[in-house]
């Protein structure tokens, strides 16, 4: 673990710590607006090829463009990506590996929150299917990449919401109990954590030089939770989010903070996982973050690996052939 202490004045890092990215490849999913956007201006900044993966290509294009009124030099690209479909993911990893053989840093950051019910192109829960099954799926294909690059990362961003999460393996896609809008996202952003934890075990046990690492940005003044409700308890909770938010949550920039420090840091070990330092990790500077017996349990990962390697046919390229899709 990083030897950075919650509540110490003296460790409080910031973008300013960032080292040079200089001849770094780094492809950031949802790097169109908030965190992800933020997280891309700051590499990009520090000399890094930043690769924006994003479904958006109208608003990606703005993003590069407010990046280089910062950066007029940046190295900057976009790929097209919908998390939704795995067909899309496919294509994209395709599109990137005929371009490159290597990845230094994967940042796994898109994604949906509190959404009515619904199912992506492959049949998934929306949140589930495009915070969890579109990132493994993305991941697996591009790994060979990853592993080719001595040092590598893979940032899975999760949430404070996974305390709440619960895997139910009967019925991920609440096809037979209520939907829960909030539920789902809880269980989507616990499976971000736990496929992060588990993606470092199997790194581990392969002796791979690639590591993955998981943070979580506090709460942040993005546009992330602005969907439309859809009953009345739904309506209250996110009524209070609107509410709240402004109050008590943190910039862009602060909340990508976790990340960035994920991405670039030396002292950072496969399996950490990060989040701001503040009250109830709702916002301040990188530090070690709390997560749940459940995102920690090793029989949870190996059976969410099994079940997302049988819904996305994507095996994961341990020995660096070639991922199977």
């Amino acid at each position: 673990m990083f030897k950075n202490t919650k509540g110490s004045s003296s460790t409080k890092w910031s973008e300013d710590n960032i080292p040079s990215q200089t001849g770094k490849r780094i492809l950031i999913t949802g790097a169109n607006s908030g965190i992800g956007l933020a997280a891309a201006k700051e590499l990009a900044g520090k000399g890094a090829h930043v690769i924006l993966a994003c479904r958006n290509e109208a608003k990606a294009l703005q993003a590069m463009s407010r990046i280089r009124k910062s950066h007029p030099k940046a190295s900057l690209q976009f790929l097209s990506l919908d998390l939704g479909s795995l067909d899309s993911v496919r294509e994209m990893a395709r599109e990137f590996l005929e371009q490159y053989d290597k990845l230094d840093v994967l940042i796994n950051n898109a994604g949906v929150m509190w959404l009515p019910q619904g199912t992506t192109a492959d049949g998934f829960e929306t949140q589930i299917g495009i915070n969890h099954f579109g990132h493994f799926a993305l991941t697996g294909l591009l790994l060979p990449a990853l592993l080719k690059q001595p040092g590598s990362r893979v940032v899975t961003v999760s949430s404070i919401a996974h305390r709440a999460g619960n895997l139910n393996f009967e019925d991920l896609f609440f096809e037979r109990r209520p939907y829960g809008k909030h539920k789902a996202y809880g269980q989507s952003k616990l499976a971000n954590l736990v496929f992060a934890r588990e993606l470092e075990r199997r790194l581990n046990r392969a002796g791979a030089q690639t590591i993955s690492v998981a943070v979580h940005p506090g709460v942040s003044n993005t546009s992330l939770g602005q969907s439309r409700s859809e009953t009345p308890a739904s309506k209250v909770v996110s009524g209070l989010a609107q509410i709240l938010t402004p109050l008590i949550g943190q910039s862009a920039l602060k909340g990508a903070l976790p990340t960035l420090f994920a991405a670039t840091e030396a002292d950072v070990q496969g399996g950490d996982y990060i989040g701001p330092d503040g009250f109830y990790e709702a916002y301040g500077y990188p530090a070690p973050a709390y997560s749940t017996r459940r995102s920690n349990n090793p029989e949870i990962g190996r059976k969410l690996w099994e079940v997302s390697e049988q819904l996305t046919g994507v095996i994961y390229p341990f020995e660096n052939q070639q991922a199977v899709a």
